[in-house]
């Protein structure tokens, strides 16, 4: 991995065999960005994309690998109780069938192993963006006042 600012903008290639989630955590954590979104494209070997299932109250986690590109990830930043960066992110992936038939799937990005290579777009807030329980949706959410 490496990175550089420009501009307020932190520009993030993440080399192959490397976590996209971990590496851009480590980025925020390095740089005290607690508030933010990103962007990003590449290829990965492996994806983990979740959906949350409200009657279950939980996630199933399918998991994809083989040659996946990385047509999209977008996502946000922003900061726990104890002051460490949360990311959420969504992810888009193209990929081959057996069939060599192209395919396509998205999702809530819980994790993706680049393949070959990453490049993120970072774009700190300049502020903190805290986040606490709503208890209507059941999950953690942006506090903005």
């Amino acid at each position: 991995m490496e990175y550089r600012t420009i501009n307020n903008t932190v520009y993030i290639r993440i080399d192959k065999g490397e976590q996209v989630l971990e590496t851009i955590r480590f980025v925020c954590k390095t740089e005290h960005i607690l508030g933010g979104h990103f962007q990003g494209i590449g290829a990965c070997d492996t994806a983990i994309l979740s959906t949350y299932i409200p009657e279950k109250a939980g996630f199933i986690d399918p998991t994809l690998s083989g040659m996946i590109e990385m047509v999209s990830l977008m996502g946000n930043v922003s900061a726990d109780d104890a002051g460490s960066p949360v990311l959420h992110s969504h992810a888009v992936f193209s990929y081959l069938k057996d069939n060599g038939e192209v395919a396509v799937t998205a999702g809530h990005l819980t994790e993706s192993r680049i393949g070959y290579t990453g490049e993120i777009i970072l774009a700190p807030a300049g502020e903190t963006i805290n986040r606490m329980f709503d208890a209507k949706a059941g999950i953690d959410v942006w506090k903005l006042s």
